[in-house]
């Protein structure tokens, strides 16, 4: 049976046995779920129905889900059986049946679907657990015998065999377990299901979804007994292809045949190929899954996951002496092999192959000048004899030359030398808080939940109405009231407010008595699955349950957010027809005073590509495109090319924004939105920054903001048009001429070096990058000390900056950088940065880490080793 099969075949039995079929959802979690990075479990997006803060579709539902694992990263290659991303499938009830129709239904697919017979099939029960205060599983057990399987076929586990939850919070139950036996030619007599051993293969884990866990070790029921089960699927085809590992199966065995033939050596042969081989089978799997669902490799969070498989395949490779890309090789097999189940691969290829061959091509030249780096310490650590390497060696290698601490620690192992983890972990967290400071911290989140607010009557309330689409004033009545830190809880029958929700803020605005004897300013909306509650402050009087109100959004802020918000759908629509469809939404703001976009691309912007997409969408706004939206399913939205957005949990119906046709502009989105483009009335991009690793963010302004901008820009330009004796269109030639003197005048100083260098060019070329200006540039320089002397002409113009300059001449490179004391302070240090671009001309250097000077012999490779100074320093920035 292929793995396809196995898919339908478990999916079709549920389906026939009135359980509704869902779609897997993205491996990016719902923003609502903060307690993990990737969807790890089946169950994951279903989380909202199992707390009662979401009525699902269906009381019975079943999946195939995609899920990524990252305790498993290390251990995946070393044994036959690990992997990160798999397939989970499973069928959950809500609220319906319980243990009882959950052990039928896994009696009989197990049977009658997958063909095995009922005496090799054992199961195991929750044993109990003190800490929980929970006993063994008797009616689990109850289950079991009633259906005819022996009670010497059940058998007991601990908490750590037989409990499941899918974090230290959350939903969690007991669980039982279905068990193959494979027969005393693969153990023992006295082996047990649980135990440490091959005899016996778990296929299938069936979860009593009873309690939230919250804190931990704290126990309370669920709204509802639920069922949530999970069968890898991958396990499953090796036990129904006959394989003794999943490397062996029909959606591996490609895989492995690619690594054979880019290697030149055979699966099976030893060890070391047997592991780079799964490595990479896996790792590719993985990484054109996360890319797929709009991932892209980066220093933070589940950017790093993917940054850190795509390296650690890369590194086996080149161990094995495979010096092409073969990322993108891997990605085409894997989409031959699963596009048909999971079309969004299909759809992104051209993305995601970019995405691979832009990493692979990165890390090859990082792989290189690091792999040097770490012989030369292991060299000196063995003639010292010491034990392992420090953790200042390998934090240095990790943060100034991108040096993944993992990779550096398996390939010390491999050396038989150990690694300071304890330190390291020490010196990164030093690092994160100073990246904390330097950005100033973040907002804290929002509530928790309606029961923090309401108390006990909170699971009693019907959801809110919205109305806000339609108008900005809603009579309507106090449903219920609550506590908010001092402030006030309205739960009301109809609300106009938005709730923050996909980049669009709150609205503000007042409630006030029918009959005039109360109001209350409106500070906040909170969202809760699809219901909220607004948050007030009163001013006069005071609200009661029951009493008849007016709902008043305020009128201009929430018109000025509308435009910002509709003009981000444009610039989003303009950004992908210039730079390409791999540009992707990777966050938002959308307030009445601004727009911040970030999006996925990993170069800046040209000032005509900002040019250019500025254009576009003006060019939108004045065509005065009908801006429209429906409801429709998510099925036909997909279908109709409507734009998602990564880590948003859609329903089965769906809100689609089109701009005009939708032939350009057509994203699902619950925000509010202006009814034509001409409201938006000018588009004024204020900045494009770096926000993180291959993110780019823009800021933008449009509106009375905008014009306000552009009259401060016109009062300016007045201004110095007096200050120059000229008229406003005059300034740039006045300035160049200006300029052009003031050289004249430098040149003729023999004591000026340096100064025939264009410092105002420049000055447009240093970029902001997480709140520092960043300047790597190649200039004309005769020697050192013309070469410093613009870095000191460059540096009091640029306040807290790291600048890298390079001049080329008579067969050498010579290198000055500096790093302001702020940055210092972030990680970024001038000789670390100088170093490592000397490195790539075959040269050396160093200094302070606020000044330092290096050179090298190779020319030609000038503006390469300035491409890596820079990735250094963004690097340290976090960015």
């Amino acid at each position: 049976m292929t793995s396809d099969q196995i898919r339908e075949t478990f999916l079709q039995f549920f389906t026939e046995r009135d359980h509704k079929r869902l779609a897997s959802a993205s491996l990016v979690p719902a923003s609502f779920d903060p307690s993990v990075l990737l969807t790890t479990a089946g169950m994951h997006p279903l989380k909202p129905y199992f707390l009662g803060q979401e009525r699902p579709p269906h009381v019975r539902l079943t999946s195939c889900q995609k899920c990524f694992r990252t305790p498993d990263i290390d251990v995946v290659g070393t044994t036959t059986r690990h992997l990160t991303f798999f397939e989970m499938l499973g069928n959950f009830s809500i609220g319906d049946y319980f243990k009882q129709g959950a052990v039928q239904f896994a009696w009989e697919l197990a049977r009658e679907g997958f063909g095995f017979p009922e005496d090799r099939i054992w199961v195991t029960v929750f044993e109990g657990d003190d800490e929980l205060g929970l006993g063994p599983d008797e009616e689990a057990i109850a289950a079991w015998e009633a259906i005819g399987v022996p009670r010497e076929r059940i058998v007991l586990c601990p908490r750590s065999e037989n409990f499941w939850q899918a974090g230290p919070i959350g939903p969690c139950g007991p669980c039982s377990e279905l068990y193959l036996d494979r027969g005393l030619e693969f153990g023992e007599p006295d082996d047990l299901p649980g135990g440490d051993n091959e005899r016996f293969l778990e296929f299938w884990n069936l979860v009593f979804m009873q309690y939230n866990q919250d804190p931990v070790n704290t126990l309370t029921p669920l709204p509802a007994q639920n069922i949530d089960t999970g069968m890898g699927l991958n396990r499953m085809a090796a036990i129904l292809q006959g394989k003794t590992s999943v490397f062996e199966t029909d959606q591996f065995w490609p895989l492995i045949q690619l690594g054979e033939e880019l290697t030149g050596r055979r699966y099976g042969e030893e060890r070391e190929v047997d592991v780079a081989l799964r490595i990479l089978a896996d790792h590719t799997r993985g990484m054109t899954f996360l890319l797929a669902d709009g991932v892209v490799p980066s220093n933070e969070d589940r950017g790093y996951v993917l940054r850190r498989i795509m390296r650690r395949a890369v590194s086996r490779m080149h161990n094995l002496g495979v010096e092409e890309l073969v990322l993108p090789r891997y990605q085409e097999v894997v989409t031959e092999l699963m596009g048909s189940a999971y079309p969004e691969i299909v759809e992104r290829r051209d993305e995601i192959a970019m995405w691979a061959t832009e990493e692979e091509r990165a890390f090859r030249r990082t792989l290189e000048q690091g792999t040097k780096m770490l012989q030369e310490i292991v060299a000196r650590a063995k003639e010292r004899g010491d034990e392992g390497v420090g953790a200042e060696d390998l934090f240095r290698l990790h943060d100034t030359y991108g040096f993944p601490y993992d990779l550096s620690r398996e390939l010390l192992a491999e050396q038989g030398l150990g690694s300071d983890e304890a330190g390291f972990e020490a010196l990164m967290e030093e690092q994160r808080e100073r990246s904390r400071v330097g950005s100033g911290g973040k907002r804290p989140g929002g509530l928790a939940g309606f029961e923090t607010l309401f108390g006990d009557q909170a699971r009693d309330l019907a959801p809110t109405a919205f109305t806000g689409y339609e108008r900005l004033e809603e009579e309507t009545e106090v449903v219920a009231l609550g506590a908010d830190d001092g402030r006030v809880a309205v739960k009301l029958a109809r609300s106009p407010f938005y709730a923050a929700g996909g980049g669009q803020i709150s609205d503000t605005g007042v409630i006030e008595c029918a009959d005039g004897d109360c109001r209350a300013k409106v500070v906040d909306v909170v969202r809760v699955g699809d219901d909220q509650a607004v948050v007030v402050e009163p001013e006069t009087g005071s609200l009661k349950p029951g009493e008849k109100v007016v709902a008043r959004v305020d009128r201009a802020t929430r018109m000025a957010t509308m435009a910002n918000h509709t003009a981000t759908h444009l610039l989003h629509a303009a950004l992908r027809r210039r730079l390409g469809t791999h540009v992707r939404q990777a966050g938002s703001y959308v307030g009445p005073d601004k727009l911040r976009f970030d999006f996925t691309h990993s170069a800046a912007l040209t000032p005509q590509e900002l040019r250019d997409v500025e254009d576009q969408v003006n060019a939108w706004i004045v065509e005065n495109w009908p801006v429209t939206w429906r409801e429709t399913s998510l099925e036909e939205a997909r279908a109709a090319g409507a734009m998602a957005l990564f880590g948003e949990k859609y329903g089965e119906r769906v809100r689609m924004v089109e701009v005009g046709d939708g032939s350009f502009s057509r994203e699902l989105c619950g925000g509010t939105h202006v009814a034509s483009t001409a409201e938006i009335g000018v588009f004024r991009i204020t900045s494009e920054t770096s926000s993180a690793s291959n993110v780019r963010r823009i800021e933008a302004l449009t509106g009375p903001a905008a014009i306000a901008l552009l009259r401060r820009h016109d009062a300016l330009l007045r201004e110095a048009a007096g200050a120059l004796r000229t008229r406003p269109e005059d300034v740039p030639a006045k300035l160049v001429d200006l300029q052009a003197k003031a050289k004249a005048a430098a040149r003729g100083s023999a004591n000026q070096a340096g100064a025939e260098v264009d410092v105002d060019a420049l000055l447009e070329a240093a970029e902001a990058v997480d709140g520092a200006r960043v300047l790597t540039a190649r200039v004309e320089a005769a020697d050192n000390k013309a070469l410093l002397a613009v870095l000191d002409r460059v540096k009091p113009k640029l306040g807290d900056a790291a600048v890298v300059l390079g001049a080329a001449g008579d067969g050498k490179v010579m290198f000055v950088a500096s790093v302001s004391p702020a940055l210092v302070e972030r990680g970024v240090k001038a000789g670390d940065v100088v170093r490592l671009a000397a490195q790539v001309t075959g040269g050396g250097g160093g200094g302070r880490d606020t000044m330092a000077q290096a050179g090298g012999r190779d020319p030609g490779k000038l503006d390469e080793a300035l491409g890596v100074a820079r990735e250094a320093i963004e690097r340290a920035l976090g960015a």
